[in-house]
């Protein structure tokens, strides 16, 4: 496709995207994956603010993936000032795709501040995303919670944050009754290169769960490979 191509084609997404049709605006936000990020981003910032959720979730969720330096302070304005709990969960999953650091402090303030645990779970999807350890302590508090979920996305971010103090406090969902926590546990640990990650890998790799089992194979082969 040509330069001019692509300019006419990002002309005709302008204009689908100023109709009165919903279908219409959400037809050229799903065209939008064909434009650079440079194209691609004022055209997303026309409807980010859409009377139609759908399309304000698609919008903000395109942030993230077709991001520039516009992107950020977007976002942090609709994690921080949307009403609705589920456009401030796509806008904490799309900061942590910025693989900017600027995140950090927003994405605490959610998790510390918001009240939905869909928010808080986003937050601290996209804290491990980022890998910056100003994350630990909430990352921590989050193996608290009554969440199942949230156990394991901190469980997960912790492994991607990668700091060793972590480690005695995930192994006590080594015998956590919901597989899917018990996988994570394992895949972090495969990021936490010390004997007691190895020695807690050695039991999960006999556990019931195929997936569990096959996750902790892969996590020690993965610290093997370190040393």
């Amino acid at each position: 496709m040509s330069f001019t191509d692509l300019n006419a084609d990002a002309g005709n997404i302008s204009q689908q995207l100023e109709s009165g049709n919903s279908r219409d605006r959400l037809r050229a936000l799903v065209s939008l994956r064909d434009l650079s990020p440079d194209e691609a981003v004022p055209l997303i910032l026309k409807v980010i603010d859409d009377e139609n959720l759908q399309i304000r979730s698609m919008a903000v969720f395109a942030l993230g993936l077709k991001h520039t330096e516009d992107c950020f302070p977007v976002l942090a304005r609709i994690l921080e000032t949307e009403n609705d709990y589920g456009i401030r969960a796509d806008a904490a999953g799309a900061l942590g795709y910025l693989q900017d650091n600027r995140a950090v402090e927003p994405l605490l303030r959610a998790f510390y501040e918001d009240t939905e645990w869909l928010v808080r779970f986003s937050a601290a999807v996209s804290l491990g995303n980022l890998g910056d350890v100003r994350a630990y302590d909430a990352l921590i508090q989050a193996l608290d919670s009554e969440e199942t979920m949230l156990h394991q996305a901190a469980i997960a971010a912790l492994g991607e944050v990668g700091d060793l103090r972590c480690v005695d406090r995930i192994l006590r969902f080594a015998q956590s009754d919901d597989w899917l926590t018990r996988q994570r546990l394992a895949e972090a640990l495969g990021h936490l290169n010390c004997d007691k990650s190895l020695s807690a890998l050695n039991y999960l790799v006999k556990d019931s769960h195929p997936q569990v089992a096959s996750a902790a194979r892969y996590a020690i082969e993965r610290l093997e490979a370190i040393k």
